[in-house]
């Protein structure tokens, strides 16, 4: 069986043909995270030495990309978006390459009728990428489930904000290393669990009310004239209205799918378990490479006055290791990110 363990770090800085520019040898901080439906960010602190200090002071923002491994495994992939070079060291700081997209636009006139959003996000994120690809892979890990029609015009809008949307329609997606998975928003596949045991500092529950909405109102294009609703008075909560426009949506039942979708999200009050503050202990019944935002942990926990025995959606995760000085040997801090999905620990 698989436990967290304390994992150690390796790091590479690579050129856009895949070349090795520049080993890590002497890595004195690493930070890597993953997000659902979202770019994730990395960072990497490096002591030069012999003749990696020509080398990292000759990158790029952009031009390179940082490659992360945890105990021997690929666990982070993306483009170098920041550099600080100082006295005896040198700061990275990354994206994944789902932010390519966010600085991509549409190439080409797009319309869709009654299709999956998995396949509009599958054109998405080819047509972003056609005409310059650092190098990426898709994988479908399941339909939708959810149709719609959208319409999507040359030059408008940039990728990333299209995908995002897509994101609150009824798809997730996430990144790993240069993988982008697109994923249903209702898979419920557990890839641990955890316990108050595995989090020996406690954990934070939150019930976030501001993000409450019992009826959701989404206007499509101007053109279409399309509107869809779906919701109404909570008998328990009472009614909260939201309005929304998505101008990529061309007709009402797309409309209101994606209002559908957007209840299904806010209704009841989301709860977020969150770790950020604790670590995972090394001896927890899970694999740290697996924890892939869009799959689930079961989570069981009387640790607060808000007891929780459910299946919960990772929706972030945060790994980080120094490597210590004199007295401190250093350490790793594995921290995840879950929410509700609505569905009990079996």
């Amino acid at each position: 069986m698989a436990v967290a363990g304390c994992g150690t770090h390796q790091a590479m800085v690579l050129d856009r043909s895949g070349a090795t520019v520049a080993v890590a040898n002497v890595l004195t901080e690493i930070e890597w995270n993953r997000v659902l439906d979202g770019v994730s960010t990395a960072r990497a602190v490096i002591n030069p030495d012999g003749d990696c200090c020509n080398r990292l002071g000759r990158l790029s923002t952009w031009a390179h990309r940082l490659v992360i491994f945890r105990d021997d495994r690929y666990v982070w992939d993306g483009p170098v978006t920041g550099i600080n070079w100082s006295l005896g060291q040198v700061e990275l700081q990354a994206q994944d390459v789902l932010a390519w997209l966010d600085r991509r636009v549409v190439h080409e006139d797009k319309v869709f009728t009654n299709t999956d959003l998995a396949e509009v996000a599958e054109w998405l994120i080819a047509d972003g990428y056609a005409p310059d690809d650092p190098g990426h892979t898709v994988q479908v890990v399941g339909k939708a489930g959810v149709s719609g029609s959208r319409s999507y015009s040359r030059n408008i809008g940039q990728t990333g904000d299209h995908l995002a949307q897509l994101a609150e329609a009824g798809i997730d997606y996430t990144a790993i290393g240069s993988k982008i998975l697109l994923l249903p928003e209702d898979h419920l596949v557990a890839v641990g669990r955890l316990s108050d045991a595995d989090l020996p500092e406690g954990l934070d529950v939150a019930e976030d009310g501001a993000a409450l909405v019992s009826r959701w109102v989404v206007a499509g294009s101007e053109e279409s004239g399309a509107i869809g609703e779906y919701g109404g008075v909570d008998p328990y909560y009472g009614l909260h209205e939201r309005y929304v426009e998505m101008n990529e949506i061309t007709d009402s039942e797309s409309a209101t799918e994606a209002a559908r979708a957007r209840r299904r999200a806010s209704l009841p009050v989301p709860v977020v378990v969150d770790t950020q503050q604790v670590t995972i202990s090394p001896l927890a019944a899970i694999d740290v490479p697996s924890l892939v935002p869009g799959w689930c942990l079961d989570v069981t926990s009387a640790g607060t006055c808000r007891v929780v025995r459910q299946r919960l959606k990772i929706t972030g995760l945060k790994v980080t290791e120094t490597g210590g000085n004199g007295d401190d040997p250093g350490t790793e801090s594995v921290q995840v990110q879950v929410a509700a999905t609505g569905a009990e620990t079996p």
